[in-house]
């Protein structure tokens, strides 16, 4: 059996190990409280709940109001769990195993890469191209689905680049699909958090063998209540529920409390527009920073989502930056070779301005003298 990748626990061994008093690695909105988001009569509410299990496969109310994010959707197409995290893995344990292929966009988030191996999947990557402002190539695409292929697993808007893929895009990524009858497993956390406001379409519009997984983390910033969800064709969710039961069983019942009052339309648009504004006032800081740099360091702007992939050039590997400016700075970034991607630093946009402004200006000296070594 294929061990799971340990990038992300060494990653977070680093972190805590070393006492990092600035932390530019998370990728998503700087997390709120309760009760920046419920009113005095909820949180009232919360304290005096029954702590039992509640519902395994997520409270009614909950399943409603995430079915409502994607049109056509009921709640029994939906699964909630602990995180997205957990969304991904059930819904590969329960599609794959040994020999099957993904078709696996990269850069990503690497979990899913790390379970489909683990179960003795085939992974074919498919790559985002910088030089068309790190949209994929289609033609490959169509290259590397065949009848064995089980699932095409994007991520929309991604991660780490921040593009947002067309609608036309998402349609010819359905078409391939559907000639090979495959699933599209389609990560969609950062959806909400497009920086020109107009959130866009779900995966789930277009092709009916889609499984979206999303949350409250990254667009919203309640990373802390993990609250994750599949939408899926029924079956798939009956499946991934069965495989919940042998996880975590079920999500905290405060946490889907909370969810269910987070994602009411008008509270859940006023999260996501105070969001954007966020995100889109630290962009404007970390492009001014960067063209400090003048030809050394380059960024493509993200168009969604809390971080900036930004590409360097000098002969040295994106995991030296980051341990070196770790242990010289107290200052963590992560890796482009995290995200199969060597030659590039991520650097997380939602943390506080003041934070941001801290961990640039700290890490700029030590940053220019690595760059400059031949």
């Amino acid at each position: 059996m294929t061990s799971l990748p340990t990038f992300e626990l060494e990653r977070n061994q680093s972190l805590w190990e070393n006492q990092v008093k600035i932390n530019l690695t998370e990728s998503g909105l700087h997390p709120f409280g309760l009760a920046d988001v419920l009113t005095p009569d909820e949180l009232n509410e919360a304290m005096n709940m029954s702590l039992g299990y509640g519902y395994t496969d997520g409270d009614p109310k909950l399943k409603e109001r995430i079915a409502a994010l994607y049109p056509g959707a009921r709640p029994e197409n939906v699964l909630v769990t602990n995180g997205s995290a957990e969304a991904n893995f059930t819904a590969m344990w329960s599609l794959l195993g040994e020999g099957d292929e993904i078709v696996y966009m990269v850069p990503n988030y690497m979990q899913i890469h790390g379970i489909a191996s683990s179960l003795g999947a085939v992974v074919k990557p498919w790559r985002l191209r910088r030089e068309i402002g790190w949209h994929p190539d289609m033609d490959e695409l169509k290259s590397l689905v065949n009848e064995r292929t089980h699932a095409i697993v994007i991520c929309n808007p991604n991660n780490p680049t921040g593009v947002v893929m067309p609608p036309s895009m998402l349609q010819e990524i359905a078409e391939i699909a559907r000639k090979h009858d495959c699933y599209v497993h389609s990560d969609e956390i950062y959806r909400g958090a497009e920086l020109m406001g107009e959130e866009g379409p779900s995966f789930s519009d277009y092709y009916d063998k889609s499984i979206v997984v999303s949350g409250l983390s990254k667009a919203l910033g309640f990373p802390g209540l993990r609250i994750g969800w599949a939408t899926a064709p029924a079956e798939i969710i009956d499946e991934c529920w069965r495989r919940h039961d042998y996880t975590t069983i079920s999500t905290g019942i405060i946490s889907q409390y909370a969810a269910i009052r987070i994602l009411e339309p008008a509270r859940r648009e006023k999260l996501l527009h105070r969001n954007r504004e966020h995100l889109r006032s630290n962009l404007s800081v970390v492009e001014h920073w960067v063209a400090e740099f003048e030809q050394t360091l380059s960024l493509v702007p993200p168009q969604a989502g809390g971080m900036a992939f930004i590409g360097y050039k000098a002969p040295i590997s994106s995991q030296a930056i980051v341990d070196a400016l770790r242990t010289e700075c107290d200052v963590f970034l992560v890796a482009g070779s995290w995200f199969g991607m060597e030659g590039y630093l991520r650097i997380g946009i939602g943390v506080t301005p003041a934070t941001l402004q801290t961990g640039l200006e700290r890490i700029k000296p030590t940053l220019a003298k690595l760059l400059s070594q031949q």
